[in-house]
């Protein structure tokens, strides 16, 4: 399985991604500056966190506009799994890949530090080798992680099974506890914790792995024989 991780001005989660599928994975991985990527290729897309373009306008409101973003609709259209955490869940929102927005944390504080969330949905690409209801412990990192949507949009996350993750212990605010979403087709999942920062052991947890190896256990349904 080969994975792309684009990387715009002011990523700074891109290594992490990369380690996560090249090293803790064991899958190929590039990683692709966003002026010259190209998608072609590539069974699977991360938009790593960080503060692309420094979070002027709203968080993701540039890298929304860069011409990656075309490549990243057409991918999502006709069913490349893609990621994105953090800043990368910012992007797929202005984007409009997803639906809401993110607001500042309900403290108006940074906050930094593992929090427990729930497989609310565990018939995903993403979730496959969770079990439904099972707590894992990820990491945050983030100001802008305050999930908004009005009740029309949370109705039809909830009608759709859109709703992934959601916090134990809501830390910022979010409607319904979300921490993590997918769109209606389940290929583009955002979520605001950290799975490329928990999968080996000595990081304090490895329950993010299980993320990236859902993604390869669906590739290789899908397109290894015998698998």
């Amino acid at each position: 399985m080969k994975f792309a991780v684009v990387v715009f001005p002011g990523s700074n989660c891109d290594r992490d991604m990369y380690y996560a599928a090249k090293e803790a994975l064991g899958e190929e991985a590039d990683m692709l500056w966003y002026k010259d990527a190209n998608l072609d290729g590539y069974d699977a897309i991360l938009i790593p966190g960080g503060f692309s373009y420094g979070d002027y306008l709203r968080c993701g409101a540039i890298a929304s506009t860069s011409s990656v973003v075309n490549q990243l609709r057409e991918k999502a259209e006709a069913g490349v799994p893609i990621l994105g955490v953090c800043n990368g869940f910012q992007i797929l929102l202005e984007s409009g890949l997803l639906p809401g927005a993110l607001l500042r944390n309900k403290n108006l504080k940074f906050m930094c530090h593992f929090e427990n969330l729930v497989v609310e949905n565990n018939q995903t690409l993403f979730t496959s080798e969770y079990e439904k209801g099972e707590v894992v412990s990820i990491p945050i990192a983030h100001n802008e992680g305050n999930y908004y949507c009005d009740e029309e949009t949370l109705a039809s996350l909830k009608a759709n099974n859109q709703i992934v993750f959601t916090y134990q212990n809501n830390p910022n605010g979010s409607v319904a506890d979300i921490a993590g979403i997918t769109n209606e087709k389940g290929n583009v999942l955002g979520m605001m914790p950290h799975p490329e920062r928990a999968v080996e052991a000595i990081l304090n947890s490895d329950d993010g792995l299980k993320l990236f190896q859902s993604m390869l256990a669906n590739w290789r349904e899908r397109y290894v024989a015998g698998a």
